[in-house]
């Protein structure tokens, strides 16, 4: 039987609000300070983190690298040891969706949008600037498509499970509220709901909203080029505006109607078209290339993922794992708060081996699958001769998916599905961040009033918008993956805390089953003794 640590006092209600105060309060003020600063100093601070992002991965990059290989190594251990049998919020719970519903939110939360762009885009520049190979080049090929697998792939996801799991144990099989300070009950104990707890969820909520907006503010950019280069529309401001307005009023509605009927649904039909959009790839392009280069990749990927997930440039010098590797172990860590607490929030019921293949093993595969259909597509183009798309990933990475759409029949269907496939991934992502920020400033309610979500969604458009009309996204990108480096310190950290409590969970069961046998026995003898006294 889990053990429920809860605090009643918890559940406050301020002004009609049922919130944690501080959080709260300290994050509205903190968020709208932020934005003023970065309005003013926008170019200078932009500079600032820049520098500072430079620092971090110079003189950090090794404990980046380092951590992410612990937390793949410690989600696997935990999947296939004993843990593995555990069940988030006990034995007899339930999952609340069914698994394709609950993969397709987890996977429309965690990466899907940034699959449509650098599927195509991230394994072209790759060829044409790989690591160590000669640029444009077979070996170029196979390194391209090597470490867009390890941006995208176990390593990345491991970081999403790690925070997800963490939080999904102490929430539902510990009674401890749905907010990042939970995951620290074993070294802080009741001090997770003083200023040590608040101030932890106070600096969750702000890498959540900037780091969204920012997210938001850049992906409307892309849209915006998008239909540019499809259906000739501007991709001016007003445009980029009026896209935010859109999917902020679309995520609005979603998270009104709660994860079951709103963000649910539109993750399933996010996965469904994305399907779609992937038969048609597999179907009109090279689609016998697609399936051969599929397994030479994993081949590739499996035979040097040790040491491309440990290298370090010592040897060869150099900033191009700076600009990318580590630039995304710090993008992945800053957004894990995010993506962590909606997987958690999704995941009541599942075994922690379901959790971890779940969210691990299966999504990787298929972003695989999904990196090879465009990747290797676009790459057996520039071989064969079309520059095209090079010229389109050097020149704009927005227009780098659409452009490789015109080398197949039919390009204005793919371009549509596309750019729907596209909106719908930003609108998923909208609404579970605004549920996710609503949990951690209500004090960890899984289902907040109704009024406090519509204030959060609207509040991360808000700022998408003020942050693109005055500028100053390029500044908050570079913040939030400034971040990276203690976070990553902290997520070590987790691993320790939630070790810890899984093994407590793991003693309490053997000793309510040695007790159980204890009274079984007792209750045979007692019976034995009865009858005895009968005779």
């Amino acid at each position: 039987m889990s053990q429920k640590i809860t605090r009643s006092d918890e559940k406050k209600s301020i002004f009609g609000l049922e919130i944690n105060g501080p959080v709260f309060f300290s994050s509205t003020i903190l968020i709208i300070i932020g934005i003023a600063l970065t309005l003013i100093y926008g170019d200078a601070a932009e500079e600032f983190f820049n520098k500072t992002q430079t620092q971090v991965a110079e003189f950090g990059g090794w404990i980046f690298v380092l951590s992410v290989n612990i937390f793949l190594i410690f989600v696997l251990y935990l999947a296939f040891s004993k843990y593995g049998k555990i069940r988030l919020g006990g034995k007899d719970a339930e999952p609340e969706f069914k698994t394709i519903s609950w993969f397709s939110m987890l996977f429309s939360a965690g990466m899907g949008i940034g699959l449509l762009f650098w599927s195509v885009a991230e394994p072209v520049t790759h060829f044409g600037n790989p690591p160590t190979a000669d640029p444009n080049s077979a070996a170029a090929a196979k390194e391209a498509m090597n470490y867009t697998f390890l941006h995208w792939g176990f390593h990345a996801w491991a970081i999403y499970a790690l925070v997800g799991l963490a939080l999904a144990f102490f929430t539902y099989s510990r009674g401890l509220p749905l907010t990042i300070r939970s995951v620290f009950y074993p070294f802080l104990g009741d001090k997770i709901y003083g200023v040590i707890g608040d101030i932890i969820d106070i600096f969750a909520v702000l890498a959540t909203l900037f780091g969204l907006a920012t997210s938001l503010g850049f992906g409307v950019q892309q849209v915006a080029a998008g239909l540019e280069q499809v259906f000739g529309l501007s991709s001016g401001i007003t445009t980029q505006v009026l896209l935010i307005a859109g999917i902020t009023g679309v995520a609005t509605i979603s998270v009104v109607l709660g994860v079951d009927k709103g963000v649910k649904v539109l993750s399933e039909w996010n996965i469904r078209i994305a399907v779609i959009l992937l038969l048609l790839v597999v179907i009109l392009g090279p689609t016998l290339f697609i399936f051969e280069s599929y397994l030479e990749n994993l081949g590739n990927y499996f035979s040097s993922v040790v040491e491309i997930s440990l290298w370090n440039e010592s040897f060869t010098g150099g900033d191009w794992q700076n600009n990318w590797t580590l630039f995304y172990w710090g993008w992945w860590i800053a957004w894990s708060p995010f993506v962590g607490t909606f997987i958690a929030r999704v995941s009541k019921g599942r075994t922690i081996k379901e959790f971890i293949l779940g969210v691990l093993i299966v999504p990787s595969l298929l972003t695989f699958f999904w990196i090879t259909a465009f990747g290797t597509s676009a790459l057996d183009m520039i071989l064969n001769g079309n520059e095209t798309i090079a010229t389109a990933v050097d020149n704009d990475v927005a227009t780098a998916l659409f452009i490789f759409f015109e080398d197949f029949p039919f390009t204005a269907v793919l371009n549509v599905v596309g750019i729907i496939l596209i909106m719908g991934f930003f609108i998923t992502s909208s609404d579970s961040g605004s549920l996710v920020i609503d949990s951690l400033t209500s004090g960890g309610k899984i289902e907040a009033p109704v009024g406090q979500r519509i204030f959060w969604a609207i509040t991360e458009g808000t700022v998408a918008a003020v942050l693109l009309i005055g500028g100053g996204l390029g500044a908050l990108q570079t913040a939030s993956i400034a971040t990276g480096l203690p976070f990553a310190i902290i997520l070590l950290i987790m691993c320790f805390s939630l070790y810890r409590g899984l093994k407590d969970e793991v003693l309490r069961r053997e000793k309510s089953k040695e007790d159980d046998q204890k009274k079984d026995y007792e209750n045979i003898v007692s019976n034995i003794i009865k009858k005895r006294n009968k005779k």
